[in-house]
């Protein structure tokens, strides 16, 4: 049974972060696997843990694509989508207000929002949503969620009464808010963060302190944003603050959780659970993730660990790929993974390897079905 006639593989990667989307991914070791065992059922099931990628997911099982406009991080409008089944919607911040929504790729850390993310909202609250998964992650501003809630119909009053502006450091001079004008459909709405960090609102391992300056944000501007979302935190919900995943996006966790109600859960096991991975691994011989590179951040939760837990919990083997490993593989076992594969091995050349990432990953595939799905 050289082809492989009778087994399955199921392929579950994330993204190689700026080589491949997800879906590239499976492509790529599909080809490969196909190449060696022409045999072997290949189901793709791309993943994500909530940042970029997480939407793509779910399209990619399925669900309806839904295209709205709505402003990027610094109010240019452009296109976005977000999935919907039923009365459930996944709206991945990212594919809205998100880095690589910034025009030119230029930050703008103190005046970036979260606007056209409320406006996604809206739009999906209009057509009969009731269930909203929010995808955090890869966010371009430290708002506190602000922007989003603006766009929901929340005003947010300086000591004129006016509206402050958007952006995180126009919260510095808000004062109280007006909360009447919320969308209605908010109060029969359930809201779920999907987010894979916990950190809180403030301090040295809040929203501002960790990921402000991977946002643009100097010492200067940081200092101006902590205590521009320290105000924010008093008017809101000042003990929603200390919340694990408040820090989330610039804060869009806090808010989601304070303002929305929404449960914190880890990114990808929302994303395996409304995908059905569980019944996808029935009869499975083996299960492939990985991402860009595997490291200790992999081990605290991130997509290619859900996949190998949920794997594992069935029964069936995992193996990882990535474009670098750098964990031991004494580290690697303990996790779950029965092996790992890099495309580092194949070419040592950080640029090539990123250049080449498709063909390089087939190659794994091919070797990886060598191994494991050939008599």
């Amino acid at each position: 049974m050289s082809s492989g006639v009778g087994r399955r593989v199921v392929l579950a990667p994330d993204k190689f972060k700026g080589s491949l989307a997800a879906p590239e991914v499976a492509g790529a070791l599909a080809a490969g696997i196909g190449r060696v065992a022409p045999g072997v059922e290949v189901v793709r099931v791309p993943v994500a843990d909530g940042g970029d990628g997480t939407v793509d997911a779910f399209l990619a099982a399925g669900w309806e694509r839904v295209e709205v406009r709505a402003e990027g991080p610094t109010g240019v409008l452009g296109d976005s989508v977000y999935a919907v089944r039923g009365e459930t919607a996944v709206i991945e911040l990212a594919a809205v207000v998100g880095l690589v929504k910034l025009p030119g790729g230029q930050p703008d850390p103190l005046h970036a929002s979260t606007f056209g993310l409320g406006r996604v909202i809206e739009h999906a609250l209009d057509r009969g949503v009731r269930e909203i998964v929010l995808g955090v992650g890869g966010s371009a501003s430290s708002d506190g969620g602000a922007g989003m809630l603006q766009a929901l119909g929340m005003r947010i009053l300086d000591s004129q009464g006016d509206d402050v502006p958007r952006g995180g450091a126009g919260l510095a001079r808000a004062i109280r808010v007006n909360r009447f004008g919320l969308h209605r459909a908010l109060a029969e709405t359930s809201f779920t963060l999907a987010s894979d960090v916990d950190n809180p609102l403030l301090g040295p391992h809040g929203a501002v302190a960790v990921f402000a300056p991977q946002k643009g944000a100097d010492a200067e501007q940081c200092a101006t944003l902590e205590a521009a979302l320290t105000n924010w935190a008093k008017l809101i919900d000042a003990g929603a603050a200390d919340r694990p995943g408040a820090g989330a996006a610039g804060g869009t966790g806090f808010v989601a959780m304070a303002v929305l109600g929404a449960t914190e859960r880890p990114g990808i096991e929302v994303v395996l659970e409304l995908i059905g991975f569980e019944n996808l691994l029935r009869g499975a011989n083996l299960v492939v993730t990985g991402e860009g590179a595997l490291d200790d951040q992999t081990l605290r939760g991130k997509a290619p660990m859900g996949v190998c837990t949920a794997a594992r919990a069935a029964g069936v083997p995992v193996v990882a790929v990535a474009g670098r490993c750098l964990l031991p593989e004494n580290d690697l076992r303990s996790a779950g993974f029965d092996s790992a594969y890099a495309l580092s091995a194949l070419e040592p050349d950080p640029a090539r390897s990123i250049a080449h990432a498709a063909p390089l990953l087939e190659q794994l595939g091919a070797e990886i079905a060598t191994r494991y799905l050939r008599d």
